[in-house]
């Protein structure tokens, strides 16, 4: 928990002890429900709270901004969002229902308001958001042909409606046929954990 206070030292009550009860929570539900691994678990705050939270390093959101969280797993970047983001609205997909029930149950328990959950495949899902945000799930070309029918054309933000993902390693070749409209940014200038070396931000404007 100090790791999020030392990077974001403004929250509120509410937020503080909402990011503290997650470990608990998943672990709890991780011994049930295996949706982060085993080994990983111990390193929930930096490997997935901290990662999930490298996007509000990139931009921020205005109040009312819609946002889908596609193949959130267990709730991944999608509720330490929501909770970063108490007046964004947060939809969160997964095409497996285990992990669903998990990321609702762990909402539920810590009193997120600003969160839907759906049980479905990507290409399922109709409605508009100003942005999709993912963590890896598959190549960016083939996630930006099944979210472009979910993009808005109203904006709100600075930043043009579009996919915000996180992802690591090299990227370039990857975003190669969408460059002219992509932002690549590191990690590792904002948190100074060795785990962040390779991990990136790549927008795409949709």
């Amino acid at each position: 928990m100090e790791l999020i206070t030392k990077y974001f030292p403004h929250l509120t009550d509410v937020q503080r002890e909402q990011f503290a009860a997650l470990y608990d929570l998943y672990v709890d539900w991780n011994s049930k429900i295996n949706v982060i691994s085993r080994k990983d678990i111990t390193n929930l705050y930096e490997h997935h709270v901290l990662h999930s939270l490298g996007i509000a390093k990139y931009t921020g959101f205005t109040p009312g901004t819609t946002i889908m969280d596609l193949g959130t797993g267990g709730g991944f970047p999608g509720i330490p969002l929501a909770i970063l983001f108490p007046e964004v609205k947060f939809h969160l997909v997964d095409s497996i229902g285990k992990k669903i029930r998990v990321a609702t149950e762990v909402a539920t328990a810590i009193g997120l308001k600003n969160v839907t959950f759906r049980h479905c495949r990507a290409e399922e899902e109709k409605q508009k958001f100003d942005f999709v945000v993912s963590r890896a799930v598959m190549p960016l070309t083939d996630l930006l042909k099944i979210i472009r029918k979910n993009i808005s054309q109203e904006q709100h933000n600075a930043l043009p409606n579009g996919l915000i993902c996180l992802k690591g390693g090299e990227l370039e070749k990857e975003a190669m046929p969408v460059r002219q409209q992509t932002d690549f940014f590191d990690l590792k200038t904002v948190f100074e954990e060795e785990f962040f070396e390779t991990k990136k931000i790549v927008y795409v404007q949709v």
